[in-house]
């Protein structure tokens, strides 16, 4: 997404919960987060490609707004020495949604929408599973962008050694890859689950 589309889903997002006058000031917050100088996968192009999925299959979402906002903060803390990214960002989503004048119901629902991509636990509900099978997208990219995005990662956890950092990736990818399915809505299991097993098995073997 380019910057004025990324600025047309915040606008949307935000009145379609009824918040006529979205707050611009966030919005640039979010945005300056995601060109941290430490992050290379968790950027505005991460944002950006999970955005442009969201609408693809916007009718696969009972709260698309809410999926949007969920998106727009799932990543915003990324702290790679810390393991609370998650828990804060999704802290920041419910107090912005509150401040803005947002319903409570609806600020909570963002708020447990930010806390399923940690992706420890089966995600309750259509748009949660919606909003995880967008975040591991990446995952069934084309191969040669799925290369970029290991090589993004490498980066964001440059300080670990290369002996420490090749185990633990590889027990990461082998617990997607041990899960069946690995995307729980069907469109996108339709789409990325043959490219995402090969990816993959590709980068176990690795």
């Amino acid at each position: 997404m380019d910057e004025a589309a990324l600025y047309g889903s915040w606008v949307q997002a935000w009145r379609t919960l009824g918040i006529g006058s979205p707050d611009e000031a966030l919005q640039d917050e979010l945005l300056a987060a995601h060109c941290e100088a430490h992050r290379a996968y968790h950027t505005l192009q991460h944002l950006g490609e999970c955005l442009a999925l969201l609408e693809t299959h916007r009718d696969n979402a009972q709260r698309p707004a809410e999926v949007a906002l969920a998106l727009w903060f799932h990543d915003a803390i990324y702290d790679v020495h810390r393991h609370d990214n998650e828990e804060r960002s999704a802290e920041w989503a419910r107090r912005a949604m509150q401040g803005a004048g947002a319903a409570p119901d609806a600020a909570d629902r963002v708020h447990a929408l930010v806390m399923a991509t940690r992706h420890d636990a089966e995600p309750v509900g259509a748009d949660a599973r919606l909003l995880v099978d967008i975040d591991l997208a990446i995952l069934g990219a084309p191969a040669d962008r799925f290369a970029e995005y290991e090589r993004q990662i490498r980066i964001e956890y440059a300080h670990v050694p290369a002996e420490v950092f090749e185990t633990r990736r590889r027990e990461i990818l082998a617990g997607f890859l041990a899960r069946d399915p690995l995307y729980l809505t069907a469109p996108m299991r339709e789409r990325f689950e043959a490219a995402a097993r090969a990816n993959l098995k590709r980068a176990v073997r690795r």
